[in-house]
């Protein structure tokens, strides 16, 4: 248990290196990897029954105590994300699939590896996490509705058969883990530390499913698709921020705003493209799954130079790692 524990260590703390290696791989070697892209729900599946091992009654208690912030977040992510898609596809004149697939990037709910970019940006950690999991519990709904406004012009987009994906692929993994807890508390907190492995061996092989099966448009569309990714990210990132700063609250709640707009659920939306899209609509998932883990730590190692000097600072309790973007 303990060498699995270094291994799960080390594989979160180079999780973008990881990824971006078994993206070459499959780009220039693509063949060992196309079957794997049958696969994909039930990867990003295990994913999200990772998170809910990892999910308390706590992490909830933000929403129902003190709710303006969170409200305040969350709605950010689904207003200014969602917007910043559509007009990037828009004015960057996008083809129709992966335009689909930048807004339904920026209508998935927040990724669980921004937990871990906010503790070390010094954010406020309980914030963070109360926007992942309700952002992440109102993803059936929201997703789809958001989808079929802004994306229904480029393809068609089945509302109710979306929604019935992501209950299947996030909410009942989600749940299986938050009960599997309950149930069996100390076997769970004993294999706590082994969860980002797994999560970050299955959201390996969804990035190499996908970036296999789109060598070709990678080719032709990679740079521009890649530059859309980048600006969204970057926008979300500044959004959230100044969200937060307009609304008053102070700089750690600004920090973890800020992260949780910025970063994203890429595996919910590589699952969806998939299944609902084609692949090709899933390549800004699967290149947000790559650049968010690399502008996220950055961002996080500037703030944790700059002091927190307002408001209260976050408990120093380190989160589990939950490394599912």
């Amino acid at each position: 248990m303990k060498l699995l524990e270094t291994i799960s260590n080390l594989a979160g703390k180079y999780f973008a290196f990881l990824v971006i290696g078994v993206a070459l791989i499959a780009f220039f070697i693509p063949e060992p990897f196309i079957g794997l892209g049958a696969y994909i729900t039930i990867l990003l599946g295990v994913v999200m029954f990772g998170m809910g091992l990892t999910l308390k009654p706590v992490d909830f208690k933000l929403v129902l105590s003190k709710p303006v912030p969170v409200i305040i977040g969350v709605a950010a992510q689904f207003v200014l994300m969602p917007l910043v898609a559509f007009m990037l596809a828009y004015f960057m004149n996008l083809p129709a699939e992966l335009a689909a697939g930048l807004v339904l990037l920026g209508s998935v709910p927040g990724g669980t590896a921004s937990n871990v970019m906010v503790y070390l940006a010094k954010g406020n950690l309980a914030l963070s996490v109360a926007m992942t999991s309700l952002s992440t519990m109102l993803a059936p709904i929201l997703t789809p509705l958001i989808l079929l406004a802004l994306a229904g012009q480029w393809l068609p987009v089945d509302p109710v058969a979306m929604f019935l994906s992501i209950v299947q692929v996030i909410i009942v993994p989600i749940t299986l883990g938050v009960l599997l807890r309950r149930i069996f508390p100390a076997t769970v907190e004993k294999s706590a530390t082994v969860v980002p492995l797994i999560s970050v061996l299955a959201i390996i092989i969804i990035v190499s499913a996908v970036v296999a099966a789109n060598v070709e448009s990678i080719t032709t569309s990679g740079l521009l698709i890649f530059s859309a990714v980048m600006l969204h990210n970057l926008l979300g990132l500044f959004l959230g921020y100044a969200a937060a700063v307009l609304m008053r609250l102070d700089e750690s709640k600004r920090r973890a705003i800020s992260i949780e707009v910025g970063m994203q659920n890429s595996g919910l939306g590589v699952a969806l493209a998939t299944a609902h899209f084609g692949p090709l609509a899933a390549l800004p998932n699967v290149i947000a799954a790559v650049w968010h883990n690399i502008s996220g730590p950055i961002l996080a190692t500037f703030w944790s130079k700059k002091r927190v000097t307002e408001g209260k600072s976050i408990k120093e309790t380190k989160p589990v790692s939950r490394q599912a973007q």
